[in-house]
């Protein structure tokens, strides 16, 4: 096997290997990159939820006051301002999800589905757990969601959500006395909800990768023909024709004088080649007289 194909044997491996390995590395890097910025998307969406959700019980609340003894008006409920200011969000960018998911709402609206449930019961379960993220498939495509619990903190809260009877009547005429009461204090009682699509990001990534690994082998490539020349010209070519010189003279043939114009080794062999077949023609000289 020639040298050349030795080399470019050599090569070809480790092109290979340092393409698989820088591959997976780059996948997992833009992959990581996508999924956190889907994650700041999604927090960025609970952050607007929870700045309705003040806005409204800091500013809109105390404004319904008087009303509010003569008919409840939802409005004066942050959760019910942050899901109705996120809902027109969500009919422009359906993909975009938003809910304040309850084990027992006052509002059937709010009802958590199956999947809901379960990320309920697990901050229940895990006091300490103050968020959780997690992926799931959607009729529009993989999903990252952020979670955070509902806890019942403000005994306020309890004068209309303890029993029926401690309820104010005009809660009890607009929602009925079958739904949102029993609450205990510091209970989770549900969980906020956002869902922010996954699809574009990621796909963004997996072309950003396909970039990244067209560039790295193009790179390598041009590393490996800039390689090969170099080889050919200063190892190959002077070898080769060192080489058939050296089969002349070990024939007793006539052979032309090679001279490298190097101070590398194989300018250093090829002088070394000349003093010796200088001192070989002496030496034959000398026995022939």
């Amino acid at each position: 096997m020639k040298l050349l194909v030795k080399f470019n044997l050599v090569f070809l491996i480790a092109f290979l290997v340092g393409l698989a390995v820088s591959g997976v590395i780059a996948n997992r890097l833009l992959q990581g990159a996508a999924k956190e910025d889907v994650a700041d998307r999604a927090r960025l969406l609970m952050r607007k939820a929870d700045a309705v959700s003040a806005y409204t019980a800091e500013q809109i609340k105390p404004l319904l006051e008087t009303q509010m003894k003569y008919t409840f008006l939802p409005q004066s409920v942050p959760a019910f301002s942050a899901a109705e200011v996120l809902g027109k969000l969500h009919k422009d960018y359906p993909e975009y999800f938003f809910k304040s998911a309850m084990l027992n709402p006052t509002n059937p609206r709010d009802r958590a589905v199956a999947w809901e449930e379960d990320i309920v019961n697990q901050f229940k379960q895990q006091a300490d757990l103050k968020e959780f993220v997690g992926e799931r498939e959607t009729p529009t495509g993989r999903s990252l969601f952020i979670a955070r619990p509902i806890r019942l903190s403000n005994p306020v809260c309890l004068s209309c959500h303890s029993t029926p009877e401690a309820a104010p009547k005009t809660l009890i005429d607009k929602y009925g006395p079958s739904n949102g009461f029993g609450w205990t204090l510091n209970d989770v009682l549900g969980v906020q909800v956002v869902s922010v699509p996954m699809t574009v990001p990621l796909q963004r990534a997996d072309q950003a990768l396909w970039v990244v690994m067209g560039v790295l082998a193009g790179v390598f490539v041009l590393i490996g023909a800039a390689l090969n020349f170099m080889l050919w010209r200063l190892v190959i070519r002077p070898v080769t024709r060192l080489s058939a010189i050296a089969d002349k003279v070990s024939l007793g043939e006539d052979a032309p004088e090679f001279k490298v114009d190097s101070k590398d080794e194989i300018g250093t062999l090829t002088a070394s080649f000349g003093r010796m077949r200088t001192s070989l023609a002496h030496a034959m000289k000398m026995l022939d007289d």
